[in-house]
């Protein structure tokens, strides 16, 4: 999980270098056709081609609208955001899953459970403060937006990994994203410039490199214990604003961060004690 980390916020510079240079969507479609070279070599070792049709193609279409939007909301927040900034807004997906769950997947949420998503909500007013650098701006809330989009499209992969493969999840997805951000950015897509192509490479091996350890993670691990190591992005975001921007967060920012994180690990551990009591 601290590759996964590591190699996604490295994946994340990588957008926000481009995204000065290129709309959001046509930065998200080069997210989708950078990688597509490698999860096809993926998918080849891990089971072959055929399993690629046998899947619910309705539900990867809808995963892949949210995909689209997801990363092009997301790729325009960082241009605007630094990392660290919109790392303390996103960490509320975990809770919106949570609170998502109840009425797409009608799974039971405890009140101590219910108190800790409402802490964690109150606690992005924070980091979304009405004064300062990131106040309620058009770049904060797109940062939310993909929050929101994230715990969509994570309750869409509960109900597609009961018949369809990772692998097939993960090839449907930067296809979608690839051809269909790329189809509406044509209006507006600019030519590559040389200089970016090593950034765009980067962008494509990070990201493969963040997805496959992520699941390996889950997959080998259990999830209440290794969820939690997500937060770790936060120092990545810190350390990549500094290095690569010159800045700092500001301290509302880490607080605000602080309780979200706090709200989210409490809302993992419970949902393990959660669970245990139901699975004795």
């Amino acid at each position: 999980m601290l590759v996964a980390v590591g190699a996604l916020s490295l994946m994340d510079a990588c957008l926000k270098l481009l995204a000065p240079h290129y709309s959001a969507l046509q930065v998200a479609s080069l997210r989708g056709l950078s990688t597509l070279p490698i999860v096809l070599v993926w998918v080849g070792l891990r089971g072959g081609y055929g399993q690629l049709l046998r899947v619910r193609f309705g539900l990867h279409l809808l995963r892949g609208v949210i995909g689209i939007v997801m990363l092009a909301a997301f790729t325009y927040g960082v241009r605007y955001l630094p990392l660290a900034e919109a790392y303390s807004i996103f960490f509320v997906a975990p809770l919106m899953i949570t609170a998502l769950a109840v009425p797409i997947l009608r799974e039971r949420v405890d009140g101590r459970r219910w108190l800790a998503i409402a802490v964690g909500f109150s606690s992005v007013l924070i980091v979304l403060r009405p004064t300062g650098t990131a106040a309620l701006t058009i770049p904060g809330l797109a940062v939310l937006a993909t929050a929101v989009g994230y715990a969509l499209s994570a309750i869409t992969v509960r109900v597609l990994g009961r018949t369809d493969t990772t692998e097939s999840m993960v090839f449907w997805l930067m296809t979608m994203i690839g051809l269909g951000a790329g189809l509406l950015a044509l209006p507006v897509w600019r030519p590559i410039e040389s200089t970016h192509w090593q950034v765009i490479v980067g962008m494509a091996i990070s990201g493969s490199l963040g997805q496959w350890a992520i699941t390996e993670a889950f997959r080998r691990g259990e999830a209440s214990l290794i969820a939690p190591f997500e937060y770790t992005a936060l120092a990545w975001g810190v350390g990549l604003d500094w290095f690569l921007w010159r800045t700092v967060p500001a301290l509302v920012t880490l607080a605000g961060a602080g309780v979200i994180i706090a709200s989210g690990v409490y809302l993992i551990r419970r949902e393990r004690v959660h669970v245990e009591a139901e699975h004795p």
